[in-house]
């Protein structure tokens, strides 16, 4: 019989395309997930994935088997949910901080519906850009593109293949027309995000393989994440955003992917604690409810 890990790292592959980033995902180590793999394909009798040097891609039994494992993860995550909500509710206060613009547009919302579930439950929401210590600061955990601020700190993966895009309004692109090349990037105005106090001069991307630096040039500089995204859907200039936070306005229309064979910088969203010993049952629900949610987002990611 197929082990519901096996399902699950069987779905992460397929949204993922790669088997090391799905088993980082599921802390798994390669190893076990190559194991766990060969496994479930001997069980079925049919490969689930054409292999090459750089990347899996799902074989034609494996197209026609994978709707299946997603229902069947389905009823059991909603089987599980069933029969947890006639148990004890979390309670306690739960101390959470989150980047301003994911928090506010995404997160918020699946928070809200966590706490509606669990009403006992205090949460105490930070709502801010600037990394948090979490060795000097009274917060149980932080939600944060990329590592810890400290070694140690243990970061959970929520999102493990994220990247940054680069994202304008239609209108400002049909006003300044779209970068020619890198170098023409220092014409267009950028909408930075200040990091660490210091202001971008250059955004880091891969074309064709090799890691350029895209010049940048402008007057607008901000150390709040929405704030850079209201720029950018006000159509003042080229903003450089994870994909979680401006995944539903490329979705609307509202900004557009510039040059998307221009592939963004990694950046890797976490759920931060002090430590393991820290990751309380609440927690551990919660990071269980944010993976399963931005998995949305894997899927419709650029590769």
């Amino acid at each position: 019989m197929t082990r519901i890990t096996d399902l699950e790292l069987l779905v992460r592959i397929a949204d993922l395309g790669n088997l090391t980033a799905a088993a980082k995902a599921l802390d798994w180590s390669p190893a076990a997930a190559s194991a766990a793999l060969k496994r479930m394909e001997e069980q079925l009798g049919f490969p689930l994935f054409v292999r090459s040097t750089r990347s899996l891609r799902l074989s034609g039994e494996g197209q026609r088997y994978l709707p299946h494992a997603r229902a069947a993860l389905r009823a059991l995550t909603d089987g599980r949910d069933e029969a947890l909500a006639g148990r004890e509710a979390l309670s306690g206060v739960l101390h959470l901080t989150v980047p301003s613009d994911l928090g506010r547009h995404v997160l918020l919302p699946w928070l809200e519906q966590f706490q509606e579930r669990h009403p006992a439950l205090t949460l105490r929401l930070q709502i801010g850009d600037p990394l948090t210590d979490l060795l000097r600061r009274p917060v149980d955990a932080a939600v944060r593109y990329g590592p810890p601020a400290g070694s140690a700190q243990v970061a959970l993966p929520l999102l493990p293949d994220c990247r940054r895009v680069l994202v304008a309004a239609p209108h400002y692109l049909a006003l300044h027309g779209l970068p020619t090349s890198p170098e023409d990037m220092a014409r267009h105005e950028a909408l930075r995000y200040l990091r660490a106090g210091e202001v971008p001069t250059h955004w880091p991307v891969s074309i064709a393989g090799e890691p350029v630096n895209l010049p940048l040039a402008g007057r607008r500089v901000a150390d709040d994440g929405e704030v850079v995204k209201r720029w950018a859907l006000a159509g003042l200039g080229i903003a450089y955003k994870s994909w979680p936070d401006v995944a539903q306005e490329l979705a609307s229309g509202q900004l557009v992917h510039v040059h998307p064979h221009w592939r963004g910088d990694p950046s890797p969203l976490h759920l931060v604690v002090p430590g393991r010993a820290q990751l309380s049952p609440a927690l551990r629900q919660l990071r269980d409810e944010l993976r399963r949610r931005l998995e949305e987002f894997a899927r419709s990611m650029p590769r």
